[in-house]
């Protein structure tokens, strides 16, 4: 049951772990092509830009594997159900976000954002230099960032895979504070005896003679 218990809870980090890495890659380009003489302008778009709601449910799931250790029985069960939910909430935020209109929605809002270091496809300053973007002309978007998104939509499921095996199996598990309880056990047999000792010093009887000894 340990085992078992750690795997899940190691399924689940590693999970949230690949879709927040995954969201910071470049999902996708927006290429814009202005008139002449200004060069066309491409712009990467991560999909923290495209899905900010997939990092957020992903770190919302490390909270409820925080949770899971901290909780048992059918508190640990709902826990559980929680955690796939959020698991198939970052897959579904995934799937819906890779859209042409919502790559050049985001490209445009970072080039208004302020100057940024990019590239153009024609006249690209030497040594990635800061620029000042200028979008304007008609738009293309590129899906260029499919393994990414794979890794992301990977990730969601480990996290629903390990919500389900919480939901299941989570409350035969082990609970965090046993090894507490098991350790206080000799601590009140410490004190049931210096109580005892006591007493019998009380009555004039010395504690340390066994019974069978006394005469």
């Amino acid at each position: 049951m340990r085992r078992e218990f750690v795997l899940v809870l190691l399924a689940g980090a590693v999970g949230a772990g690949l879709v927040v890495l995954a969201a910071r890659q470049a999902w996708a380009h927006a290429i814009f092509t202005p008139p002449r003489p200004l060069p066309a302008q491409d712009i990467a778009v991560t999909g923290q830009q495209l899905v900010p709601l997939a990092s957020a449910l992903a770190l919302a799931a490390l909270a409820c594997l925080a949770a899971v250790i901290a909780t048992r029985s059918v508190l640990r069960r709902a826990v559980g159900v929680l955690l796939a939910v959020l698991g198939a909430g970052a897959a579904a935020a995934v799937l819906v976000s890779l859209r042409a209109s919502a790559v050049l929605a985001a490209a445009r809002a970072s080039a208004l954002s302020g100057p940024l270091g990019g590239s153009t496809t024609s006249g690209s300053p030497s040594g990635g230099a800061v620029h000042e973007i200028v979008v304007a002309g008609p738009g293309r978007a590129i899906m260029a960032g499919a393994p990414w998104r794979a890794a992301a939509i990977a990730g969601a499921v480990a996290i629903v895979l390990a919500g389900a095996a919480t939901a299941w199996r989570g409350p035969r598990w082990p609970v965090m504070s046993a090894r507490f309880e098991r350790s206080a056990a000799p601590a009140r047999h410490h004190d049931t005896d210096a109580a005892t000792m006591w007493e019998s010093l009380s009555r004039d009887v010395d504690p340390t003679i066994d019974d069978g000894t006394r005469t």
